[in-house]
């Protein structure tokens, strides 16, 4: 049976709320999504939250699947209020539901490669709405999972698991420094695909092998130079008006549907 919490000063509400912070996820192992759809997406993934605070009032036939599943699983159910909520979520107008999860393993050899024939591998990206969005992008494609190099923006902050809609939970995330990540690689089958503006090989132009991973460099420097000897391809999205390059994401987005539609075409 839920419970009720009303005061900011409740230490759960505090514990919930330093989760914000990344040195608190990170010495929590825990972090926060939030929305209704999400979460239930979320569940449907086999993700149940530890803890869910919902708003008084709220009635939903998924909100109920919600806390059968959190309680059922040993978790707590959390019947709170707006002003709590926007305190938990720093938002205005916060959903009204909001969960906290256990942090996933990141452990890039527990990866198995040959569950998926294309991989997402993004390298120094600051950006947490980038990030999100390619995640959901490696959802929308099929993608294995998205792989973080060197010193990413942390996924599992507020604003990247927001920006991911969900498909943070559906998507496998790794972590792995730039030598450990091409080890891994060279040590199996994979082509590695590198987005860049120092090569004028056109992205339509190859014809792309299974599996595939797709490297994208950081939204500002692009990738460093020693990263782009080591592709197997350099592709470069041509610009036919006055900006240089597109969005991180965006990029990433255009190479990935052109890797699947030559894999549909046969």
């Amino acid at each position: 049976m839920p419970r009720q919490i009303t005061a900011f000063s409740n230490p759960l509400v505090k514990q919930v709320r330093g989760l914000r912070e990344k040195k608190n996820r990170r010495a929590e192992g825990l972090f926060m999504a939030e929305g209704l759809r999400i979460l239930t997406e979320a569940l449907e993934a086999g993700h149940v939250p530890r803890i869910l605070f919902f708003g008084a009032g709220t009635r939903h036939p998924l909100l109920d699947a919600l806390i059968a599943a959190t309680e059922g699983a040993g978790g707590e159910a959390i019947e709170t209020n707006a002003d709590i909520l926007h305190k938990l979520s720093g938002k205005e107008n916060p959903q009204v539901v909001l969960g906290v999860y256990e942090a996933f393993p990141t452990d890039l050899e527990a990866l198995d490669r040959s569950s998926a024939d294309l991989w997402i591998v993004a390298q120094a990206l600051r950006d947490p709405g980038n990030l999100g969005t390619i995640l959901r992008t490696g959802d929308a494609v099929g993608a294995g999972g998205l792989i973080l190099v060197d010193d990413c923006v942390d996924p599992f902050s507020v604003e990247a698991v927001r920006a991911s809609m969900g498909a943070l939970f559906t998507q496998r995330i790794a972590a792995a420094g730039w030598e450990s990540f091409v080890r891994w690689l060279r040590s199996g089958e994979g082509e590695l695909i590198g987005t860049s503006l120092h090569t004028d090989q056109d992205y339509q132009q190859p014809r792309y092998r299974k599996p595939a991973f797709i490297l994208v460099g950081n939204e500002a420097q692009g990738l460093p130079e020693a990263y782009e000897r080591e592709c197997d391809t350099l592709v470069k999205i041509p610009m036919l008006g006055k900006a240089d390059s597109l969005n991180a994401a965006v990029a990433t987005a255009v190479t990935a549907y052109e890797v699947i539609n030559q894999w549909r075409r046969g």
